[in-house]
C-alpha cells in the first residue's frame, strides 16, 4: 500500500486552447518512485501540463504503481479527468518495460490502439520494445485525428530501431485511415549511438516528408555533464505539420521549474520531457464539432 499524499494543486486548464503533447522517459518507474511524495509530486505536475503524455520505462512488475499514479492524478485534479491506456510488458528475455499514454478526457478521445508485432519477414525482432500505437481524436485541435507511434530504443541498436519506425508507419498506414503521424520517445538518437554517418541510413530522417521537431543540437538530458538529444519528436502529414505551433516545441526543464538540485532531479529521471502543441481549431469549427458530438449522443 502506498502512502497517502498531501500534494499541491495541479495545473488545470478548462479553456479551449492548443493541444499539448508530451513524451517523458521517467526512468525505472515503479513502486519506489510513487512511494516518495517529493518525487511523485513532480511527476504529477509534469503530467498535468499535458493533454497527452507518453510515459516510458514503466518497469513495475506488480502492476500497482501506474494505477496508483492515475488515482493520485485524478484525485488532485478538480476540473480535469485523466484516462490512460498502457501496453503489455515488452522486452526480450526477463527485462520488460511498458509504454503508457495518459490523456485529458476533455481534450482528446481514443479511437484505437494497436500493439505492433515486429514480425516483418526477414527482419523480425528489430525492436527491443515494439511500438504501442495509439490513434487519437481531438474535436478542438486544428487537426482532428492523428496516430502516435512511441519508441524507446536500446542505445546500441538505436540506428536500426529508428529506421524500422518507417516500416511501422507503412504498416499503420495500411491498417488505419490516417494521414497524420507523430513519432516520439527516447530514441537514444545522439552522443555516439547515432553517428553522423548513420543518419543517411535512417528513412525517417532521409525522407524529407518527416519533420524532426527536436534538433540534433538540443539537450534532453538532466546531467550537466551531458549534452545529448536522446529524446525526439517527428511528425508526418501535411495537415499535422501545418497544425504545429512552432514556438511551442520545447524541452521541459522540471529541475529548474521545481527548484531542484541535480541530485534531486536525477531521482526523478535522467531525461527531460519533450513537448509541442497543436494549434486550436477555429472557433466555428470547434462549435460545429461539439454540436455534432451532442447530436450523436442524442441519437444513441
Amino acid at each position: 500500500m502506498f502512502p497517502r499524499l498531501l500534494l499541491l494543486p495541479l495545473l488545470c486548464v478548462s479553456a479551449v486552447i492548443a493541444l499539448q503533447i508530451c513524451s517523458f522517459n521517467v526512468r525505472s518507474f515503479g513502486g519506489a518512485k510513487v512511494s516518495r511524495p517529493e518525487i511523485l509530486q513532480v511527476i504529477l505536475q509534469t503530467i498535468s501540463r499535458c493533454d497527452i503524455m507518453l510515459l516510458m520505462e514503466i518497469k513495475d512488475s506488480s502492476n500497482k504503481a501506474f494505477p496508483y499514479l492515475m488515482d493520485q492524478l485524478n484525485s488532485k485534479s478538480k476540473r480535469n479527468v485523466y484516462r490512460a491506456v498502457i501496453s503489455e510488458r515488452l522486452g526480450r528475455k526477463t527485462y520488460k518495460e511498458q509504454y503508457a499514454f495518459i490523456y485529458r478526457q476533455k481534450a482528446v478521445s481514443l479511437k484505437d490502439i494497436y500493439q505492433y508485432q515486429d514480425l516483418q519477414p526477414g527482419d523480425e525482432d528489430a525492436f527491443s520494445r515494439e511500438p504501442f500505437v495509439v490513434w487519437f481524436n481531438s474535436p478542438t485541435a486544428a487537426v482532428k485525428e492523428f496516430v502516435v507511434i512511441p519508441q524507446h530504443t536500446t542505445p546500441e541498436t538505436a540506428v536500426r530501431e529508428i529506421d524500422e519506425l518507417y516500416d511501422v508507419y507503412l504498416h499503420m498506414k495500411q491498417r488505419w485511415n490516417s494521414e497524420n503521424y507523430i513519432f516520439m520517445g527516447d530514441f537514444n538518437a545522439a552522443c555516439g549511438y547515432v553517428p553522423k554517418k548513420s543518419w543517411k541510413d535512417i528513412r525517417l530522417r532521409s525522407n524529407p516528408s518527416f519533420v524532426w521537431l527536436i534538433g540534433d543540437k538540443n539537450d534532453t538530458t538532466v546531467k550537466q555533464t551531458t549534452n545529448c538529444a536522446y529524446d525526439r519528436i517527428v511528425i508526418h502529414g501535411e495537415e499535422i505539420i501545418k497544425a504545429v505551433d512552432p514556438k511551442s516545441v520545447n524541452i521541459f526543464d522540471f529541475k529548474t521549474a521545481n527548484g531542484l538540485t541535480e541530485e534531486q532531479a536525477l531521482n526523478i529521471s535522467d531525461h527531460f520531457p519533450v513537448e509541442f502543441k497543436l494549434k486550436a481549431a477555429p472557433r466555428k469549427t470547434r462549435l460545429r464539432s461539439q454540436s455534432n458530438s451532442i447530436a450523436s449522443l442524442q441519437s444513441t
